[in-house]
């Protein structure tokens, strides 16, 4: 776990750098409040795994020394801030007034606030993406996915199994992928690695979210660490809900999606890597997790 650790440690140092180097300070309080809070920060860590995988070295202090290393960390940094976006927004959308242990964005500041939060937020990333029309291109498109899907969830729920994954993969599964694609982008990866890489972690996503749903429905609150039955209270889709199938049968679905990533790693041709490993484990780690 050291290994993980270090790279956490790097996204962590650069993450407190950039919110630290906002304006004015109110902005900055809110920023930390959101951005700092915790997180398994698993989305810049498969970024940085990824570029590693694709060949890249991290080196020097947090991880900053060469033009690829700075990026790949940067980037890494970008997409968790994107997220974090994110979960502002489904927090004013769910009305939930928790986030990570902590009060949520809008019940900390404020409807109006919170939507700037969220704004401040995504500047940030934007900013750490500019330099590189590849990166821009990558998570611009993610952003539309996750917008679309945010919009399905709320005003065209699914109604079948497909139209389910394919809300799973626009949601959960686009953010997954882009962190992937800027690794690989950041190690100067060519177009096919790219896209085998974003398939492995689009993959991963959908397969995160089923776990998520079967959870949501089966686990007991204080073994999950929040509330459960959240999904049939707020009438949110689910793959349990859209499709009446059972736990176990979804297990067996997010499993599907866990090995198509596999497939789609092994086709990646990523070097070998410690990195590899870890990209693998969270493949399977994502299917029988049970928070």
């Amino acid at each position: 776990m050291e290994y993980l650790e270090r790279r956490r440690a790097m996204i962590g140092s650069r993450l407190r750098s950039v919110v630290a180097g906002t304006s004015p300070e109110a902005m900055t309080d809110r920023l930390e409040h959101v951005s700092l809070s915790g997180g398994k920060r698993v989305r810049p860590t498969v970024t940085l795994l990824v570029f590693e995988a694709a060949g890249g070295e991290l080196v020097g202090e947090g991880g900053l020394g060469t033009a690829a290393s700075t990026n790949a960390v940067d980037f890494a940094v970008g997409i968790e801030l994107v997220h974090a976006a994110s979960l502002v927004v489904d927090d004013i959308i769910d009305e939930s007034g928790m986030r990570r242990g902590v009060d949520s964005a809008w019940a900390a500041f404020g409807h109006g606030s919170a939507i700037v939060t969220s704004d401040g937020l995504l500047g940030e990333a934007f900013s750490l993406f500019s330099a590189n029309e590849r990166a821009m291109r990558v998570v611009s498109e993610s952003m539309v996915e996750l917008g679309e899907g945010e919009a399905t969830e709320l005003v065209a729920q699914p109604t079948t199994e497909s139209e389910y994954m394919q809300l799973a993969r626009r949601k959960t599964g686009a953010l997954f992928r882009a962190a992937a694609e800027l690794g690989a982008i950041a190690a100067g990866a060519d177009g096919y690695t790219v896209e085998a890489f974003g398939q492995y972690a689009e993959r991963v996503g959908v397969a995160f979210q089923i776990r998520d749903d079967v959870l949501d429905a089966t686990a007991d609150p204080d073994e999950l660490g929040k509330p459960t039955g959240q999904d049939a209270e707020m009438e949110r889709p689910s793959l349990v809900q859209v499709t009446n199938i059972s736990a176990s049968e979804a297990n067996v679905r997010a499993r599907e999606e866990s090995n198509a990533a596999l497939a789609a790693l092994d086709a990646a041709d990523a070097v070998d890597s410690e990195a590899v490993g870890y990209l693998e484990d969270l493949a399977e780690f994502v299917v029988v997790r049970e928070r």
